[in-house]
C-alpha cells in the first residue's frame, strides 16, 4: 500500500509496475515470495539455486511488465515466469551435475556390510547385528516423517503431476488458478491430481507397512 494505492486491485497494481513504483513490486514480493520459493525448489536440487530462480524471477517481471497484455493475472503471469525459468534451470543443473559427483548414481551396498559375518559353520551372510524392528509409527516423530516421506515422493513425480499437486496441495491455488498458470483443461488438471494424489498416498502406505514389526 502507498499513498493510498490498493494494490489488491489488478488495475492499480499494473499501472502501478508499469510506472516502476518501488511499493508495488514490494507488494508483489511480500505476497508471494515465499510461495515462488517452495515452487521453484521442486525443479532444482538446493533451496540457495530455489532464491535464485525467484530472483530471476522478479528482474523478468520487472523487465517484461510493459508487454503484460492483462490477459490473465498478474498472479498467473508471475507463476508462469517463475515456471519456465525454474524447467530450465532445473534442467541445467541436472546436465552440471558430474556423475562421480551423484550419491544416486554411486553404487553402494544397501545394508554396511561390517553387520554381517564374513565367516561362519552355516557360510558367508550370517547377521553380526541383525536389523532392530521399527516398532509402531505412532512411537515416532510422525508429521516430520510423513513430510520427508512426501516431499521426496512429490520430487519423484512425473513434471505434470507435480506441478499441479505442488499448486493445489502446497499452495493452496484453486483449480481455476492452477489450469490457467499451467495453460491445461480442468480436466486435465483433475486426471494429474487424482494420480499425484493417488502416488503420494502409495507412498505413504508403503513406509509405515515396511515400519510395522512382522
Amino acid at each position: 500500500m502507498d499513498g493510498g494505492l490498493d494494490f489488491n486491485d489488478e488495475a492499480v497494481l499494473v499501472k502501478a509496475l508499469t510506472a516502476r513504483e518501488p511499493a508495488a513490486l514490494a507488494f508483489l514480493i511480500d505476497t508471494y515470495h515465499s510461495s515462488l520459493v517452495r515452487l521453484a525448489d521442486q525443479y532444482v536440487p538446493s533451496r540457495s539455486i530455489a532464491e535464485e530462480v525467484v530472483q530471476d524471477t522478479w528482474l523478468a517481471v520487472i523487465e517484461g511488465i510493459d508487454r503484460f497484455e492483462q490477459r490473465a493475472t498478474v498472479k498467473t503471469w508471475l507463476y508462469r515466469i517463475l515456471l519456465n525459468i525454474a524447467r530450465s534451470r532445473g534442467t541445467k543443473e541436472r546436465r552440471s551435475i558430474p556423475f562421480a559427483l551423484n550419491p544416486s548414481l554411486e553404487p553402494e551396498p544397501a545394508v554396511d556390510p561390517h553387520r554381517f559375518r564374513r565367516y561362519s559353520r552355516r557360510g558367508r551372510g550370517q547377521w553380526k547385528q541383525p536389523p532392530q524392528p521399527w516398532g509402531d509409527p505412532e512411537e515416532h516423530t510422525l508429521a516430520t516423517e510423513a513430510h520427508a516421506v512426501i516431499r521426496q515422493a512429490v520430487a519423484e513425480l512425473p513434471p505434470d503431476q507435480r506441478e499441479v499437486v505442488t499448486m493445489r496441495d502446497v499452495l493452496g491455488w484453486t483449480a481455476a488458478e492452477t489450469c490457467n498458470a499451467l495453460s491445461i483443461t480442468d480436466t486435465n488438471q483433475r486426471v494429474l491430481l487424482h494420480r499425484a494424489r493417488a502416488k503420494l498416498r502409495t507412498a505413504l502406505e508403503q513406509h509405515y507397512r515396511q515400519g510395522r514389526p512382522s
